[in-house]
């Protein structure tokens, strides 16, 4: 059986102007020694009603990941997920809902009605943890 090796070229996570003030603030209220270490996880796992679920936590660095870093702040993406988000913006939003971290994703074709979960256009091609 013959391997093929692919390459992907990923365009990047970028936070917007409010989300990267909210990551700062979150680390700035954190020991200095895990601060400088830490970054936003963007991970994306199977599940909710359209497919697949974002999981934003505060993370160290591990082993495969790839790192976008921006205003002295780290984004870490697993490989698996990548794909999934790549060219999402991170945005932290303040409604009547409550508040929080937003991905805004240019990969997703349909969503579900609360926003938990999401569905990308070549779902059936790729997979996801």
């Amino acid at each position: 059986m013959a391997t093929t090796e692919v390459t992907y070229t990923a365009k990047g996570i970028a936070f917007t102007p409010k989300g990267a003030e909210k990551v700062h603030e979150f680390l700035a209220a954190q020991p200095a020694e895990s601060a400088a270490e830490a970054g936003l996880r963007v991970g994306v796992r199977g599940g909710g009603c359209s497919g697949f679920q974002y999981q934003l936590a505060f993370d160290n660095q591990r082993d495969g990941d790839v790192i976008f870093e921006q205003e002295g702040l780290k984004i870490l993406v697993d490989a698996q997920s990548l794909p999934y988000v790549d060219g999402s913006a991170i945005d932290y939003v303040e409604s009547l809902q409550g508040a929080g971290f937003q991905v805004n994703n240019p990969n997703v074709v349909a969503a579900c009605g609360c926003g938990s979960s999401f569905k990308v256009a070549d779902e059936e091609e790729v997979s996801a943890v």
